[in-house]
């Protein structure tokens, strides 16, 4: 039996193109168990179900943002959500219903549906349970994401702490 409390847990984050809400909550989620000395422990990425934008930073939009409240989205890379991504990680949390269904049609038999789920619905605010696209719009939209993000990855991280018996 595999020891939980000493192995890495691996976390993927899922949005529609990653170069928005899977790479914030990326960055969130690392600045938030570095906070807590925790890095070690983690192996952190995000993925986008579509390719078009395979290889590309953040939008730059979403790192100004996050880095308006103190979160670096560093070199992140954008790319492709695959089959192997769900015998990679042990907990697959996708952006919003649509890209959570392109993720289980991808794994039709069910095998890793356990795996995957709505990263807001560790949301203490859940709302919808959708993290908006900022993409195309205006105004404050990327800021609501953040607030949104940052609210959901600290729970979620207090949860795997717990989980995981890393106190």
């Amino acid at each position: 039996m595999e020891d939980r409390s000493r192995a890495r847990i691996r976390i993927l984050f899922v949005c529609l193109g990653n170069i928005c809400r899977s790479p914030l909550a990326e960055g969130v989620f690392r600045d938030a168990i570095t906070r807590r000395g925790l890095e070690d422990r983690f192996e952190i990425d995000s993925a986008g179900t579509g390719a078009w934008h395979a290889g590309e930073s953040p939008d730059r939009r979403m790192r100004e943002t996050a880095l308006r409240n103190g979160v670096s989205l560093g070199d992140q890379t954008a790319r492709q959500f695959g089959k192997a991504d769900f015998e990679g990680y042990d907990h697959i949390f996708a952006m919003d219903r649509d890209n959570l269904h392109d993720i289980l049609y991808m794994d039709p038999g069910g095998e890793y549906s356990h795996k995957v789920r709505l990263f807001r619905e560790v949301d203490p605010e859940p709302g919808d349970y959708q993290v908006p696209d900022p993409y195309y719009g205006m105004g404050d939209g990327f800021q609501q994401v953040f607030n949104i993000v940052k609210r959901t990855v600290e729970e979620l991280a207090s949860r795997l702490i717990v989980e995981y018996k890393l106190e």
